[in-house]
């Protein structure tokens, strides 16, 4: 019934993009729900062959939810941050995938930065300015550049087909995307609060829509 409704109120247009400068808001997903994310619209003209993508996300879901998703027609999970319910984290490119396993910690506002570079395949997930061991995907891959890109929800095709089991509920806020791998003093200066003009995804000038209860508030984290 929520899918079916989702298409409805897509069908009659009621939801409309926005573009704003987010500075200091976060967007608050409620509840779970099929019909609930927010869709952003990326600048891209190439092919990805590197990526930074940073934001960060609060929630005290105990099971497992996704927080960024990122697909093209031909491949549904060619970027893909989702926490497992194990409390690891899955970081997919090209629909490959490796996890993480950040320290246990409190529920809290976590900061992530999920890097990769075509040239090594090398991948690295930073949380809270921490880097996680490096590890490698998909070698000598380029990311497409026809991207529906899904906050809250994965996506198991493009655009839709959503599981209200994966959804996310909590905050998400400061999203950010680099065609470039950031450095390391880079991604500790993006955890402060500064910024290296993102040229994919800019929060400041993000272009975006909501769907569902989303609702943009002021943020809880510094």
């Amino acid at each position: 019934m929520e899918k079916l409704l989702l298409c409805f109120l897509l069908s009659i247009g009621l939801f409309s993009a926005s573009e704003a400068d987010l500075n200091g808001q976060a967007f608050v997903f409620l509840r779970q729900s099929a019909v609930s994310f927010v869709s952003l619209t990326a600048q891209l003209k190439k092919p990805l062959r590197a990526f930074t993508v940073c934001l960060y996300a609060y929630s005290d879901l105990t099971r497992a939810y996704s927080l960024f998703s990122y697909a093209t027609r031909t491949v549904d999970n060619e970027i893909h941050l989702y926490k497992e319910e194990t409390g690891e984290y899955s970081h997919t490119v090209g629909g490959a995938g490796v996890n993480f396993r950040p320290p246990v910690r409190s529920p809290a506002p976590l900061h992530f930065c999920m890097t990769w570079e075509s040239a090594s395949g090398i991948t690295e997930l930073w949380v809270d300015g921490k880097p996680m061991a490096r590890k490698s995907l998909k070698k000598g891959y380029s990311l497409g550049t026809d991207a529906s890109i899904i906050l809250g929800q994965e996506q198991d095709s493009y655009g839709g087909n959503f599981d209200e089991e994966q959804s996310f509920v909590g905050d998400i806020g400061d999203v950010n995307m680099w065609d470039f791998v950031l450095s390391p003093d880079e991604i500790n200066i993006v955890y402060a609060g500064g910024t290296f003009s993102p040229n994919v995804l800019d929060w400041q000038t993000l272009k975006y829509e909501v769907f569902g209860e989303v609702f943009i508030k002021p943020k809880l984290w510094p």
